[in-house]
């Protein structure tokens, strides 16, 4: 089997749990050398190592606050140290608080703009060296549907998500003559550990499930396994012409 990330460097953030850590975990299948960024469920992020080392990858984990600039340089300083150089870079790491917007106060929208959208600029500015050097990069955005949808009760959020969206095409603009492609995926409403932990009882899961079903075209959830292969793709050779773009993945909910 050809894999397609074979030998390069990826850093994933937010990848110990939930949409971050099937990335990394299908990365290293593909080849890649990852590390696994996490905040502050070290056991969690030590977990998807082992993981993939027992299916004969390599990846290392590292805690570091996306939003912190020094904290950042340190973990793209540890992947260059041990692995010589950072190819991809997936800007994961987010925060979904569900609030009335009229309920919002001006740190909760800093708060998410801090961790939704800075996080995104401090890294992807963090590793830009290293893939200008090598005249190779892949930078990949997550954004979300709820930008496409507007959807209520998550104003600072989709908000945050659509600047992401606006950075992804800014930058690509910045880098492209520097061998760099800037990408965004717009995942669906898609099933994970932390959306369980948040809903709640089997009944409360169900009516989403539900609603969910009557939205999207392909009538089921959405799970972590049916974005993997979109960001194979934005981090792989098969889409080095690809710059700029935001890929909906959603099961057919919004037809962008």
């Amino acid at each position: 089997m050809i894999m397609k990330l074979q030998h390069k460097v990826a850093i994933v953030t937010g990848s110990s749990q939930s949409i971050g850590r099937a990335v990394a975990i299908r990365f290293a299948q593909e080849g890649a050398r990852v590390v696994v960024n996490y905040l502050s469920r070290a056991d969690l992020a030590e977990q998807v190592v082992a993981l993939i080392r027992q299916q004969g990858g390599e990846a290392f984990a590292f805690g570091a606050d996306v939003t912190d600039e020094t904290q950042v340089k340190a973990m793209v300083d540890a992947a260059v140290q041990r692995y010589g150089t950072v190819d991809i870079l997936v800007n994961n790491a987010a925060v979904d608080p569900r609030q009335s917007w009229q309920d919002i106060s001006v740190a909760d929208w800093d708060h998410v703009m801090t961790n939704n959208v800075r996080s995104q600029f401090v890294c992807a500015k963090a590793v830009f060296p290293h893939m200008k050097k090598q005249r190779y990069g892949k930078i990949i955005n997550v954004s979300s549907v709820t930008f496409l949808t507007g959807r209520a009760g998550y104003v600072h959020y989709v908000a945050s998500k659509g600047a992401i969206i606006g950075f992804t095409r800014a930058l690509a603009r910045e880098v492209g003559a520097d061998g760099v492609t800037v990408n965004c995926i717009t995942p669906g409403a898609v099933l994970t550990e932390t959306e369980l932990e948040k809903v709640g009882s089997a009944e409360a899961q169900e009516r989403i499930t539900e609603e969910i079903r009557k939205l999207q075209a392909i009538p089921r959830r959405q799970l972590t396994d049916d974005l993997v292969g979109v960001f194979v793709f934005l981090a792989s050779p098969d889409s080095d012409f690809v710059t700029g773009q935001t890929l909906n993945a959603d099961g057919g909910w919004m037809m962008h």
